[in-house]
């Protein structure tokens, strides 16, 4: 066995004299130009889930040296891929409803992930299953040791280029060893045969689905092709907020949020009441498919302007909500494709700031003033537009936002947030600048500007002085989100979006958290005049109001 690294806590040997299988194991780990995929194989019953066991065992210990941290298992036996998919992301502090959004969510992250699947051959799906393995092996950075049983198809494709370990290959046992340990008492165990599932619970009944097992659920699910009133689509829309460890109040408003407008109108009512306790009542929602009022697409990005509720999706495109009911008013008359951020300024003027950096303004909204008052207005509008625009070129933009009197901001890729209107700059974050949003506090509309970042931390920062040293909430996942407003009711009010997929709604003044899952990754938030908060992403659009 290979020594354990300075520091790290002894490792247990291997049952049944498996010291060199297990050194191979923990030398393909640490080898840097090894294949990315390992599997594990070998015939029923001869130890290939008992050797996976120590080595997660010991891997996911706290102290474990970084060439063999394990960080995250699932055992693929009687799963469906997004059940595998869910539990993966879950313990990797991703959020993905798919597959191939795990896989994207990795890529984007380039540290070392180690992950391994046992039981690969028992999995309901195995062909989804392989294609699974396949993807997560595409990503450069991510280690998998995978556990096939002999003769056993369909296999990953990547397999063919993968490092072997055949436990029933005599070289990989100690037979000293293994006899000495089976002397002491051991004695390798037979493969027990699959156990028999029982029938999985009313896929009718969200109550019953939400107290059964959540991956059995979502396996059942998935391979139904039954509706089941709604609740099937409803339930593998909610994805990640189901399988969360979180209270069933709060799964059960997860669900009833991803609930669509042509659902069996008796579950609505019946997950209001299994989600009595939740901190929040859900206002309205609108999820992909929605015709009553129709669903106004992913929403990249929010912001609100006199009464009115901004969203633009995937293409560019801006639509105009009203903020009480969702209900579609219009549309911006061009489209701004790449679109990142949405801000707007008094006058109704609309900011959009894209991919590239660049600020774009479209006045549309903005109310035309007739006769004397057209003589009398002082249009500060321009002013304000032209000053964004100019900071966003002159750095590499990745944030933008305005507050109530039109005090813009503009955060960039190195971390640092511009104040084009005090000409201030401060480096706030390490990386990219990932959020904004400011806020004025009464009586004399003082600013506060909140900043998020790829360094999982939200900075305050007042114009008139030094940021706050310490981040007003910190986390280790990026922030996907970030809007604040200062309510006449309790204070500043703050709602940040992680990358794992959690909203944080924050009344700064009292110090009250509360969270929702949307159960899918969080791309926008935007906290309501009332102080509630809407969450936006790519299947659903959904608003809140706290308890």
């Amino acid at each position: 066995m290979t020594a354990p690294a300075s520091g790290e806590q002894r490792w247990a040997r291997p049952a049944a004299g498996r010291e060199p299988a297990a050194a191979a194991l923990l030398g393909w780990l640490a080898d840097p130009k090894a294949p990315g995929l390992c599997v594990v194989t070998g015939s029923a019953g001869c130890g290939k889930s008992t050797l996976l066991a120590w080595l997660v065992g010991h891997g996911t210990r706290p102290g474990t040296a970084p060439e063999r941290r394990v960080h995250a298992f699932a055992p693929a036996g009687g799963l469906g891929v997004r059940a595998l998919a869910w539990m993966l992301a879950d313990q990797l502090g991703v959020a993905a409803r798919t597959p191939g959004e795990l896989a994207r969510a990795l890529a984007a992250d380039t540290r070392r992930t180690v992950i391994v699947l046992p039981e690969l051959h028992g999995a309901a799906d195995p062909e989804a299953t392989a294609a699974l393995v396949d993807l997560l092996v595409g990503v450069r950075h991510v280690r998998l040791v995978v556990e096939v049983r002999t003769g056993d198809t369909p296999r990953p494709a990547a397999a063919g280029n993968a490092a072997v370990l055949d436990l029933d290959d005599p070289r990989w046992t100690d037979e000293a060893r293994r006899a000495a340990w089976e002397r002491d008492g051991h004695a390798e165990r037979p493969e027990a045969p699959p156990e028999q599932a029982d029938s999985p619970p009313g896929l009718d009944d969200p109550v019953a689905a939400l107290a059964a097992d959540p991956y059995r659920v979502t396996t059942a699910y998935e391979s139904a092709a039954d509706a089941h009133g709604g609740l099937r689509d409803a339930w593998l829309r909610a994805g990640q907020a189901l399988v969360a460890d979180q209270p069933p109040a709060s799964r059960a408003l997860a669900l009833r949020a991803a609930l669509g407008d042509t659902a069996d109108p008796r579950l609505a009512p019946a997950l209001d009441e299994a989600a009595a306790d939740a901190p929040w009542r859900m206002a309205w929602s609108r999820v992909r498919g929605d015709v009553r009022p129709p669903w106004p697409g992913p929403a990249l990005a929010l912001a609100h302007t006199a009464g009115r509720l901004l969203s633009c999706d995937h293409q560019g495109t801006v639509r105009v909500l009203d903020a009480g009911t969702a209900a579609a008013e219009g549309r911006l008359p061009e489209p701004y494709p790449g679109a990142t951020a949405l801000a707007a300024l008094p006058d109704g003027a609309v900011l959009v700031l894209d991919a590239r950096g660049r600020v774009h303004v479209d006045r549309a909204l903005v109310a035309r003033p007739t006769g004397l008052e057209a003589l009398l207005a002082e249009d500060a509008g321009p002013a304000q537009e032209e000053a964004a625009k100019a900071l966003a070129e002159a750095c590499e933009a990745t944030a933008l936002a305005t507050g109530p009197s039109g005090l813009a901001a503009v955060g960039d890729a190195d971390g640092t947030v511009h104040l084009p209107a005090v000409t201030r700059s401060a480096r706030l974050h390490e990386g990219r600048v990932t959020a904004l949003s400011v806020c004025e506090l009464p009586p004399s509309d003082v600013p506060l500007l909140y900043s998020g970042g790829v360094d999982g931390r939200v900075r305050a920062w007042g114009p008139g002085g030094d940021p706050l040293a310490t981040p007003v909430a910190e986390r280790p996942c990026a922030v996907t989100a970030l809007s604040a407003r200062c309510v006449a009711e309790t204070g500043p009010v703050l709602a940040v979006g992680w990358s794992d997929g959690r909203v944080d709604h924050h009344v700064l003044d009292t110090g009250v958290r509360r969270s929702f899952r949307p159960g899918q990754p969080v791309t926008a938030v935007a906290v309501t005049p009332e102080g509630g908060m809407v969450v936006g992403t790519a299947e659903a659009l959904v608003a809140l109001r706290p308890v």
